[in-house]
């Protein structure tokens, strides 16, 4: 008896791992993107639809300098490695919380073009503070996850990004930034 025992013990044994195995190679992507830059990049999937609530009227938020090239550490003033880059800064004389970002890439000569979501998870904008956002798969302060394989990344023509940030009861905030034709850009 214990011959047939082992080999069926061995079996489930093996059964188990299999499950095991097949259970990490499948994928239960998120259908928004992770706020944490820990997040890998593979997990910022394009969004269908602007999941944002935009019928906030109070004023107060505002985007400013979006690039997404020829990119400038704030602080330092040296060039970094190129991303969407814009500030968010809050104008009133109380915190902002509960921000969030929806940007959509358009590719100029296809027309094709992706958007995404994002929750600024743990930001808040204090009376006046001047907050610079990247999407950059960075980490630290401000940084948050992209899509290493979107319009931006790999369209070799003009890509302009439309940037809308909004937190709740104040008007969305616009910005744009463009993508010269091309890729791979360098630190310039």
């Amino acid at each position: 008896m214990k011959k047939f025992l082992r080999p069926a013990a061995t079996l489930t044994a093996a059964l188990i791992a299999l499950g095991s195995l097949a259970a990490c190679g499948s994928s239960t992507t998120p259908t928004q993107p992770v706020a944490s830059a820990s997040a890998a990049a593979s997990t910022v999937l394009p969004v269908t639809t602007n999941p944002m609530d935009t019928t906030g009227t109070k004023p107060g938020l505002t985007v400013t300098g979006a690039k997404a090239e020829d990119n400038v550490d704030p602080k330092t003033k040296a060039a970094v490695a190129d991303r969407l880059q814009f500030n968010l800064t809050n104008t009133t004389t109380a915190p902002i919380t509960g921000l969030d970002v929806y940007y959509t890439m358009k590719d100029a000569k296809t027309g094709k073009s992706e958007s995404y979501y994002q929750k600024l998870d743990g930001l808040t904008l204090s009376p006046g503070q001047n907050e610079t956002i990247y999407f950059d798969n960075g980490t630290g302060p401000g940084h948050y996850p992209e899509n290493k394989y979107s319009l931006y990344r790999n369209s070799t023509n003009k890509v302009t990004i439309t940037i809308l940030a909004d937190a709740t009861g104040y008007a969305t905030a616009t910005g744009t930034a463009t993508k010269a034709p091309g890729t791979g850009e360098k630190l310039d």
